[in-house]
């Protein structure tokens, strides 16, 4: 999962970004701090997996990651190539999903590019200029396939008068992801940047993280409207929690009333939005968390652990994470029925740790 992180100059999205990876980009108060993409990988905290590795007394313990890209601050115009605006869209283009950071909190001391704190009108600035960059691609998809269908070819007559209902859906201010295209049309709509799953990060003060504030509340209405997933972290917060020992974090936190990370939520939020489960292997050698698409079958779960896995896929044994701790180990949970054989077409479970028997 590579998820683009996005917004106006000053918002907050490398501040983030560093708290998520602890990649150490550049954070400063002024405009294109960030000009080339900073990539980084975040390991996704999971205690279900911990608790795994412990009963099986595993020698490794690796959790699932997600990439993420923070994106150089759009500013109006970005569409017509307005500060490196044409560069930037295409970084966004490359990711599965968006993370919008939204500018929820005042501080004299950080500057925002359009004189004040607005999270609505800075929303409508950057989905503007996302939609505004979508309706200029369909548009010239539309010039050549309409050319091309003058020689009467009925397929290209067809896609070219969907073409021009998906103008006119992006030309009324609609994202490519509330459109219905017809299966011709799926393959140009996911190249669309706003057709793109999106979350809302709504960046409040530190003082505000438990409850929100009236700032945090507009973008969640927003995200509302939009059928979109929204989260309410402090960037300031997540970055000084990232710096200090596990059992002093957890207490900073409860001092503030937060009982997880901003991060955390962030996560479940982008796997509900990208329709991800996660499952695990879990032995003596190593337990792992491994991400697939929810409705995934056991046979394409084991291709996430080796490709030999799925071409050779005989059955898993599958247990659900509690279960198999609660058991202690793998043979007692078959002594106790709570592990069973499944077949290639088993629907994998968030939750299900699995021991996949194979041949090649």
């Amino acid at each position: 999962m590579k998820v683009g992180i996005v917004g106006l100059p000053n918002v907050g999205k490398s501040t983030v970004f560093n708290s998520l990876t602890r990649a150490g980009a550049e954070a400063q108060n002024y405009p294109f701090t960030t000009i080339d993409p900073n990539l980084g990988v975040a390991a996704v905290p999971d205690g279900r997996l911990e608790a795994l590795g412990q009963v099986m007394r595993s020698k490794r313990v690796v959790l699932a990651t997600v990439d993420f890209v923070d994106i150089a601050g759009l500013v109006r115009g970005a569409s017509r190539g307005e500060g490196l605006g044409n560069q930037f869209l295409g970084n966004i283009r490359e990711c599965d999903a968006v993370a919008h950071v939204v500018r929820c909190f005042e501080d004299e001391n950080v500057v925002h590019v359009h004189g004040g704190v607005d999270p609505v009108g800075d929303v409508e600035t950057i989905n503007t200029e996302l939609l505004l960059a979508d309706l200029s691609s369909v548009e010239r998809r539309l010039e050549r396939v309409g050319r091309a269908a003058k020689s009467g070819d009925a397929k290209l007559k067809a896609e070219a008068a969907e073409l021009e209902r998906l103008v006119r859906h992006l030309s009324d201010g609609a994202p490519a992801r509330t459109y219905q295209p017809s299966e011709a049309l799926a393959e140009v709509l996911s190249t669309l940047i706003t057709a793109k799953p999106t979350l809302y990060v709504a960046n409040v003060d530190e003082e505000s993280v438990a409850e929100g504030n009236r700032y945090s509340a507009e973008v969640e209405k927003v995200a509302a409207r939009e059928g979109a997933e929204s989260v309410r972290l402090s960037a300031k917060l997540e970055a000084e929690v990232a710096e200090l020992p596990e059992e002093e974090a957890r207490e900073y936190l409860a001092m503030l009333g937060v009982e997880s990370t901003g991060f955390e939520g962030f996560i479940r939020a982008a796997y509900r939005l990208l329709g991800l489960i996660t499952f695990f292997s879990a032995s003596e050698k190593e337990s792992r968390a491994w991400t697939v698409r929810k409705g995934s079958t056991a046979r394409r779960a084991a291709g996430r652990i080796h490709s030999d896995m799925e071409r050779g896929f005989i059955a898993a044994e599958v247990s659900d994470w509690e279960d198999l701790v609660a058991a202690g180990s793998w043979a007692r949970a078959r002594e106790e029925a709570k592990a069973r054989l499944e077949g290639r077409d088993y629907v994998v479970a968030d939750g299900d740790t699995m021991l996949v028997r194979f041949n090649v």
